[in-house]
């Protein structure tokens, strides 16, 4: 893409109503708009962050086995009356009439429509197990929406539900999905700490939060040092329980089972949420189904939340410094920024248009600044939107050799063409496995 024709409208200075770094630095970098309060438009740049993190999210519950759906945003209030909710659910809940005065809601959350879609076709225990999610906006009408995409009124959910046969046959899916979570937050560069939690209206005994750690995170979140040393790909559902972590509410230090010296304390960001209720929603929404013995069964079901929106926000909280954004390869927006360093000089565009072509062919996301700007607004606007490599054409670049900026450590080495695109080739190989 070039940025001449992309629309990415950046702002020099930090908005005075931004609170957070991730507000200010999504304002700033033109990834949002504040459409009014608490609800954002996407605009392009945050678009393609959002549908990167989308995708990962995606594709790791696909791997546990999960199928997707995708359910409607508004929901008839009937649905909820029947679960017991819809009284106790409190303001955050937009209800509305439709133009035949029935009473609906614009979902906070799915668990009465799934058991609803479910109760229409699950008639044999045969059928299970069964684990269904979707990627959808949500609204919750918060009474003090701030922080940007990370408190909003409107949001973008991954919301997932099992069905099983028994306690133990739930148990092991919540147990799945709570190691595919690792994965997923694993492949965005984030580390998450997975906390025994309350869970709040949803309901149910089981429930773990997954929080990211950031210095400006909202919780404070205690934990054994041994979760630094475990990778996503060996963790065992075992490790979660055996290894002490607690927020601050649930932490006691007179009773904390881990020695000072391995105890780690940081700030916590929460992208995800998890529960296993029994048979909350299937017996009050009689969501029966016959058993291997003839008999009919309420089955067992639990709900995995994951905040998609929220999560870009948290990615930014977690990798930034003093001129921007800094993303992980996995979910930037552009992988590669071209840039010259004297737009009027004539070889020097000719050579930056000759590498973002070649770059083009190689599928890689290329973000070439061919504006008609000075050098030093296009690093800045580089650095701020948080391209990890930059290539910038210079005076060295008629000698057949090209700058090379990883944005992260901030290294620069010049290398020949040939060299350029043989670092994009092993990037774009890792990033495709």
């Amino acid at each position: 893409m070039k940025l001449s024709q992309y629309f990415v409208p950046t702002l020099r200075e930090d908005p005075s109503d931004a609170q957070i770094i991730s507000h200010r630095l999504m304002l700033r970098a033109g990834m949002i708009y504040q459409t009014c309060n608490g609800i954002y438009t996407w605009l392009p740049l945050g678009l393609r962050v959002l549908s990167k993190v989308e995708k990962i999210v995606a594709e790791e519950q696909d791997n546990a086995g999960c199928c997707r759906v995708l359910m409607p945003t508004i929901q008839p209030a009937k649905l909820w009356q029947e679960s017991g909710r819809y009284d106790d659910y409190g303001k955050e809940m937009l209800r509305i009439r439709d133009r035949h005065d029935r009473e609906m809601l614009y979902g906070p959350t799915h668990e009465e429509v799934i058991t609803d879609v479910m109760r229409q076709f699950l008639k044999s225990y045969k059928q299970l197990p069964l684990n269904i999610y979707q990627i959808s906006w949500k609204f919750r009408d918060e009474i003090r929406p701030r922080f940007g995409v990370m408190r909003g009124r409107e949001f973008l959910m991954k919301d997932g539900y099992s069905f099983d046969v028994t306690k133990e046959d739930a148990v092991v899916a919540y147990k799945k999905v709570v190691l595919s979570y690792l994965k997923t937050f694993q492949r965005m560069g984030l580390k998450a700490i997975p906390i025994s939690a309350n869970s709040g209206a949803i309901g149910g005994n089981l429930s773990h939060e997954f929080h990211i750690m950031a210095d400006t995170g909202e919780s404070e979140v205690f934990y054994d040092c041994e979760y630094d040393t475990l990778h996503s790909d060996r963790i065992k559902f075992e490790d979660i329980e055996r290894i002490y972590s607690a927020a601050d509410e649930k932490h006691d230090a007179s009773t904390c089972p881990v020695p000072a010296e391995r105890l780690k304390v940081a700030r916590g960001i929460e992208v995800g949420h998890v529960f296993h209720f029994g048979t909350k929603y299937s017996r009050s929404m009689g969501l029966s189904v016959i058993g291997s013995n003839g008999e009919p069964f309420y089955p067992e079901m639990g709900s995995y939340g994951i905040g998609v929106s929220r999560l870009v926000a948290a990615i930014i909280e977690a990798n930034h410094d003093k001129n921007g954004i800094i993303w992980p390869t996995s979910v930037a927006p552009f992988l590669i920024g071209i840039m010259t360093t004297n737009w009027q000089d004539a070889q020097m565009a000719a050579r930056a248009e000759e590498l973002y072509h070649e770059m083009l062919k190689r599928g890689v996301d290329v973000l070439y600044d061919d504006r008609d700007e000075r050098a030093g607004v296009k690093f800045a606007d580089m650095d701020l939107v948080g391209i990890p490599y930059q290539i910038v054409v210079g005076a060295k670049s008629a000698e057949g050799m090209f700058e090379w900026k990883d944005r992260r450590t901030d290294e620069r080495v010049y290398l020949t063409s040939e060299e350029v695109l043989n670092r994009v080739d092993k990037e774009t190989e890792f990033l495709a496995k």
